[in-house]
């Protein structure tokens, strides 16, 4: 690690750099003011549309999503002055593959009051013919109303769940992923059944047999009515 900082007593790069070298989502936070935004850049929100996340409260379930990932940060360079600071950032995947960040802060009475990252990542390498079965799933979880499955196929994960009548995620999956709303990002194909969606900002929708629906984070999902309902899920990659 190369770090290279201007200290403001008022804000602590330190602690900025270990939070994210460590992937403590809670030391990370405590860095925000609580009507502090967040905005990101990357493939998947564009600069015309970047995913903007409003206050601490928000901001928390994103930081925990990011930090739970299966990587390894390094902070390379933290510039700080009295109102801004900025860091680059290398993480690493266990493939090999590699993201740099870029984020820009705004400071305000020692806390960040917004931030805005630009991202960019390795792009996956040709892939192979190469088929899957969920009956031999790498990874299975059952819980009281639901069961999933997920398998690599081609170097994506393909997910198979079965959820059963009365499942929500508010209610069934929040406590074991230990954020308030689902913070994954969904491209699913509806086998079976009916579930209907809510998106943070209240939007609702639903999707039924034979559609195809994407989800960005921050979701509340639930099935309809009394048929279970089958999906399969190719998450939206990550960076």
């Amino acid at each position: 690690m190369s770090t290279r900082t201007e200290t403001d007593p008022r804000f602590d790069s330190g602690a900025l750099t270990r939070a994210v070298e460590s992937a403590d989502a809670d030391a990370m936070l405590a860095l925000f003011a609580d009507d502090a935004e967040m905005e990101m850049i990357d493939k998947r929100a564009q600069p015309s549309r970047p995913a903007v996340l409003h206050g601490k409260a928000a901001i928390a379930p994103a930081l925990r999503e990011v930090f739970s990932r299966d990587m390894t940060h390094e902070v390379l360079d933290c510039v700080v002055d009295a109102d801004h600071a900025a860091y680059t950032e290398r993480c690493s995947y266990p493939d090999g593959t590699r993201v740099m960040s870029m984020t820009m802060l705004d400071l305000r009475d020692g806390r960040i009051s917004h931030q805005s990252t630009v991202q960019a990542w390795d792009e996956p390498a040709a892939p192979q013919p190469e088929t899957g079965d969920f009956a031999r799933a790498e990874e299975t979880e059952v819980l009281d109303r639901a069961r999933t499955e997920a398998l690599r196929v081609g170097g994506h994960t393909a997910v198979r769940m079965t959820l059963q009548p009365g499942w929500r995620w508010t209610v069934d999956m929040a406590e074991s992923r230990g954020t308030a709303k689902c913070m994954a990002n969904h491209r699913a194909y509806i086998v079976s059944g009916a579930l209907r969606w809510r998106m943070d900002d209240g939007t609702e929708g639903e999707a039924r047999a034979g559609q195809v629906v994407c989800l960005p984070p921050n979701h509340d999902a639930w099935v309809l009515g009394d048929e279970p309902v089958t999906l399969v899920d190719w998450p939206v990659a990550e960076g």
